[in-house]
Order: C-alpha cells, then structure tokens, then sequence
C-alpha cells in the first residue's frame, strides 16, 4: 500500500486487506451508502411524512432522551425549519415516564397532532402506539425488534426480525437520515425540488453515533468522516 509499517500494522491487526485499505481510511458516502428503499416500510414512512409536510399537517416528535434521540429529533426539526415548518418535541422524563412511549404522552399528541414520529424508541410500544388514536405512527428506530411489530402505519428498523440484519449497525438518527434521503428522492421524482441540504446535517448523524458507540463499520464510517467534516 506504501502507508507507513506501524499504520499497516493496525489495519492488517483489524482484518483489512490490502486492496481495501484505501476504502477503508477514506470512506466515502457516495459508494457506502444504502439505499434507504432496502429497510421495510421505508417509502411508506418517508410518502407519509412527506404528505404532512406539504400538507401542513400538524406533526410531533417522540424522542429517547439520550444523544442518538435528541440528535434523530434534531435532524427532523432542522429539516422542518429548512422546508419552513416546525414540529412539537416530546421527551419523556427518565424518572417518571421512563424509556419509550407511554399510553398518556402519546394520547395527549395524537389529540393535538396529524402524526406522531417516534425517533430511536417504539419498536416495542403496542400499548402506547395503540393509544394514539386518531393520528397515524411512524416508527424510527434501530433497537431490537419483538415478534410481533406496533400497530404503527411504518416501523422502519434494521432491526425488525424480518431484516437481514446487514445495516443492523445504524443507530437511529442514521436510519432517520436515511428516511430524509428517501424523501429526497420522492420530492425530486415528484419534481418538487430537492428539499434542505443533507450533507450539512451530516455533524448530528456522526455525534450520534459515535454517543452511541456504534460499530464504525460499513456506512457508518463515511457517515462519521462527513460529519466530522461538518464539524470543522
């Protein structure tokens, strides 16, 4: 490779072969990451948060409160704020609500809300997400996945048990971008413009998943490297 021994060293320690090396130091978005459309309820999540949108729809947000949750809510609200649109942000109390939706949070945001976004919790919230009566559910989330899903109207998770598993290294504010790029792509193929820049929201994606100490391996590598960019 010509890169100095000791740096050799680490990569070869790490399984890197040589022809991989410079992929591997210098990852680049364009060629590692996924197609969003490769996650179930994928293009149903992103078409119905699209629609509140344009519609004006009144949305919420449903946060975990540690980073990965705070900067996956971020990401959304930013992106609003971009298309000229705001959303409520709900965190639950760590002490009194505990982690994850619960049934009276979520009934009083329905009652005031046309959807609710559930960000890095959800995947296991039957009760709560039933709760929400009267506002439909998308589910963002990258926890592990029971047999059965939440009646939600999307859960997008590499961590369904009906996933392969291959992007099952993403935390949630990954798989969240990951959904602002397929709408992206519906706002283009729609002919609507492109929407916010993603690339500048790239510093949010890469704190949570370092916060979140995900493997920094396939996307997630070019997703830090960017956002570390940002950063500086």
């Amino acid at each position: 490779t010509g890169l100095p021994p000791a740096l050799c060293q680490v990569l070869a320690r790490r399984g890197i072969a040589a022809e991989a090396a410079e992929g591997f130091l210098t990852p680049r978005l364009s060629e590692l990451l996924p197609d969003p459309r490769g996650l179930k309820d994928m293009e149903t999540a992103a078409r119905r948060f699209l629609s509140a949108v344009t519609r004006r729809e009144r949305i919420a947000v449903f946060a975990d409160y540690d980073v990965d949750g705070g900067a996956s809510a971020a990401l959304l609200l930013d992106w609003l704020r971009g298309m000229g649109r705001d959303a409520t942000l709900y965190i639950p109390d760590r002490i009194d609500e505990g982690y994850g939706p619960n049934e009276p949070a979520m009934q009083r945001l329905a009652a005031a809300h046309d959807l609710i976004v559930c960000v890095d919790c959800g995947t296991l919230s039957h009760g709560p997400i039933a709760a929400a009566e009267g506002a439909d559910v998308i589910v963002l989330d990258h926890h592990l996945g029971g047999e059965t899903l939440p009646p939600a109207l999307a859960v997008v998770n590499p961590n369904r048990q009906d996933e392969s598993g291959d992007l099952g290294y993403l935390c949630a504010a990954g798989v969240v971008f990951l959904m602002l790029v397929e709408v992206r792509r519906q706002l283009r193929e729609a002919g609507d413009g492109i929407g916010p820049d993603l690339m500048a929201l790239l510093d949010l994606v890469a704190l949570a998943t370092v916060a979140d100490v995900a493997p920094l391996i396939g996307a997630n590598r070019a997703l830090v490297r960017q956002g570390l960019a940002v950063m500086t």
